[in-house]
């Protein structure tokens, strides 16, 4: 393969993902192979997670850049769900980071309702996201059936986002959660905050 000459904010950004990738894998959220991670650079280019590769120990060799589109630059193969991440970048020009781990608790929630989303509301926690000053707050996470065909999933969250009021994350059946920021750093913060909102109405349910 052809030496890609990556710009220096590419590893500055690779270096936040690598350690994003460290931390969830502690926490157990990205067993085995699964989810994937992405940065925008101010050039608009993204950083994202190569295909295949573990998320708890990832290298530099296992980023790779897109371009907009996504559409890689380097050579390498991007994740399977490079798009999902797309449809988020291309709609929020403010957003600088995508993480989609496969947390236990955001896997069992997205099965258990059948409302197709996930109230979280009175909660102190929910002062974690941008924007919410105070716990009596309502933040709907919205559950999109699971589809292979990426693009049509990609549409999908679109259309809901067309219609709806603003989010800051959403579920796939069975399959996780996705979140973004304007950081890797802010993205971080969010994941942690639901994955314990999630865990709290677990529980509820079972009372």
């Amino acid at each position: 393969m052809k030496h890609y000459d990556y710009p220096e904010t590419f590893y500055h950004l690779a270096d936040a993902l690598i350690a994003a990738g460290s931390f969830i894998d502690s926490k157990g959220w990205v067993p085995a192979t699964s989810g994937n991670f992405s940065a925008r650079l101010s050039d608009g280019t993204i950083a994202i997670t190569v295909s295949g590769k573990h998320k708890g120990h990832l290298q530099h060799d296992d980023i790779m850049l897109i371009d907009a589109q996504g559409n890689p630059l380097d050579g390498k193969v991007p994740s399977a769900e490079t798009l999902l991440h797309i449809q988020i970048y291309q709609r929020f020009p403010d957003v600088h980071a995508v993480l989609h781990p496969h947390s236990l608790n955001s896997t069992l929630i997205s099965r258990q309702h059948k409302r197709k989303k996930v109230t979280l509301k009175n909660y102190e926690l929910l002062k974690a996201f941008s924007g919410v000053t105070t716990h009596e707050s309502r933040v709907i996470i919205p559950i999109f059936e699971n589809d292979q065909n990426i693009a049509r999933l990609a549409e999908q969250v679109e259309s809901y986002m067309d219609t709806n009021d603003e989010i800051y994350a959403y579920l796939l059946n069975g399959h996780g959660l996705y979140t973004w920021g304007s950081s890797v750093v802010e993205t971080l913060r969010y994941l942690e905050a639901l994955d314990f909102l999630f865990a709290c109405e677990l529980h509820e349910q079972q009372r």
